[in-house]
């Protein structure tokens, strides 16, 4: 039977300071352009925890609204308000920048993690109060350092510093004196990482309704690496999070793969389940500090707030077949190989034509498409246009191309089987799956009945090859109760064999008559 998606946890942290202090394009800035205008004015366009809250897609990330209703909203959206917003969804929630920095401290193995002792007694009960913080996470807060000592620490050049409404509450020190991929910067990317993901999980959890117990496995397929001088990729964050998450029967290994690795993943833990290897396997993605800001430039000299100002992060629990929750088919998977070429229209081919064609379906057949699920309000003035609309555009373009749209469908086309982007650019947050947690719930309550969630990635980043990326994978309704009925396959061979036996004998009995 097909592995089914059994809950999904979707999460965002809100982290100015980091934005400002750790994001890539503003770290580069300070570097190339020290004295420019955009560094003077950005502090002006950061937005407040309110703001960031009652921001509309971002209520959708967590589940308070469904991306339907995003489209009814005007576009732009960062001027729209979210009547009634709140930090928690049924998906997951909106964390505060020094809660999330205690979740972060707790989940620093290796004593590089410090904030100021005052900072932790002022804010510790608040992460205390969140339903999904355990005991054992609050346990491994520590009681703080003196600020004199963190201060130290960054001024020498041994640390990186925490920053909360622009002041150094904290810092994370290097985890070697002169080995670059445990450098002071790297370890505290991957331990915000680490930190988001613990906290996706936490939700995904209370959303399924199992124990932490229950997971086997545990699939992360972030865009961050983590390692030493000699293996600077070794990994391993999806074991690393499920230490502090508390999945004490989970073992894992992470999967990678660029803005496509959460479509790999999730085809592998349904595989993983099928086969039989692991009855419940966790898929993760944790947030990416890089990509804070990272269209920051263009947001201020257009007067907007910074948009990029959350660490995205999910949590997808992939389980046997329960006879009930949507199902992933994996007899129906897309797939970019090495020789489909990075012409678009070869990209959608054997994304999405190609796989329909070979189960004898079309684009008609599937109800909604999610693919790059960027939000518009971010890319568009930085120049990038409405990502996931380019997408169904081309999908259209190539339906009507192999006879299964008209041409006068094609400007409905995105409305029906499109989505409106609401994720944040973080990479591989965006790609395709923050849908998986709505097409569990519409497919489940018979609104729907296939989706397709596309996966694309761009592998020349690497500088090892100039190929793109992409997979995609079908969520349906349960089929279980169809299989049930039907006669498997080992059932078949045993009949054939029968009848062949039977024929045989028959034969034989007449021989003999003869």
């Amino acid at each position: 039977m097909n592995s089914v998606i059994k809950g999904s946890g979707y999460c965002l942290s809100y982290t100015p300071g980091l934005m400002l202090h750790n994001g890539s394009t503003i770290t580069t800035e300070r570097v190339v352009n020290p004295d420019g205008e955009f560094l003077k004015e950005m502090g002006k366009h950061v937005r407040s925890y309110e703001d960031c809250v009652a921001y509309w897609p971002n209520q959708v990330y967590i589940g308070n609204a469904d991306p339907e209703e995003l489209r009814k909203v005007e576009f732009p959206y960062y001027d729209k308000k979210f009547e009634n917003a709140s930090r928690y969804g049924k998906f997951g929630e909106i964390m505060p920048e020094a809660e999330f920095l205690l979740l972060a401290q707790s989940c620093d193995c290796f004593e590089v993690f410090y904030l100021e002792k005052g900072f932790v007694e002022a804010h510790k009960k608040e992460l205390a109060a969140d339903p999904v913080i355990t005991e054992a996470i609050l346990n491994r807060v520590t009681a703080g350092s003196e600020l004199s000592e963190i201060e130290a620490l960054v001024s020498n050049g041994e640390a990186e510093g925490l920053y909360y409404e622009d002041k150094l509450v904290g810092c994370v020190k290097r985890a070697h004196d002169i080995d670059v991929n445990l450098s002071a910067e790297v370890m505290l990317e991957n331990l915000m990482n680490k930190a988001s993901s613990v906290l996706a999980i936490l939700h995904s959890l209370k959303n399924a309704g199992i124990s932490p117990d229950d997971v086997d496995y545990v699939i992360d397929c972030s865009e961050e690496a983590c390692g030493d001088v000699n293996q600077r990729g070794g990994g391993n964050f999806a074991k690393a999070a499920a230490e502090i998450a508390g999945l004490n029967n989970a073992t894992g290994s992470d999967s990678r793969g660029f803005c496509a690795g959460p479509s790999h993943a999730m085809i592998e833990a349904a595989a993983l389940v099928k086969a039989g290897a692991f009855r419940t396997v966790v898929v993760i993605g944790g947030g990416c500090v890089p990509k804070l800001g990272m269209n920051g430039k263009d947001h201020v000299k257009k007067g907007l707030p910074m948009l990029e100002d959350c660490l995205g992060a999910f949590a997808v629990i992939v389980s046997e077949n329960d006879g009930k929750s949507a199902e992933i088919n994996l007899d129906i998977l897309g797939r970019h190989t090495v020789g489909t070429g990075a012409a678009p229209q070869n990209v959608i081919g054997s994304l999405v034509a190609d796989p329909l064609e070979r189960a004898g379906l079309t684009v008609n057949d599937v109800d909604k498409f999610s693919p790059e699920m960027q939000n518009a309000d971010i890319t568009k003035p930085a120049g990038a246009g409405d990502v996931p609309m380019a997408n169904y555009k081309m999908i259209a373009a190539l339906a009507v191309k192999k006879g299964w749209l008209q041409k006068s469908e094609l400007a409905s086309f995105s409305e029906e089987h499109g989505l409106v982007g609401y994720a944040p650019t973080q990479g591989h947050i965006p790609s395709g799956v923050p849908y998986v947690g709505f097409a569990k719930e519409n497919i489940e309550a018979g609104k729907m009945n296939r989706v397709m969630i596309i996966g694309k990635g761009s592998l020349f980043l690497g500088r090892m090859t100039n190929l793109f990326d992409g997979v995609s994978f079908i969520i349906q309704k349960n089929t279980a109760e169809n299989e049930q009925g039907a006669v498997s396959e080992d059932e078949v061979r045993k009949l054939i064999a029968k009848a062949m036996k039977d024929f045989a004998a028959s034969i034989l009995s007449k021989e003999a008559e003869a």
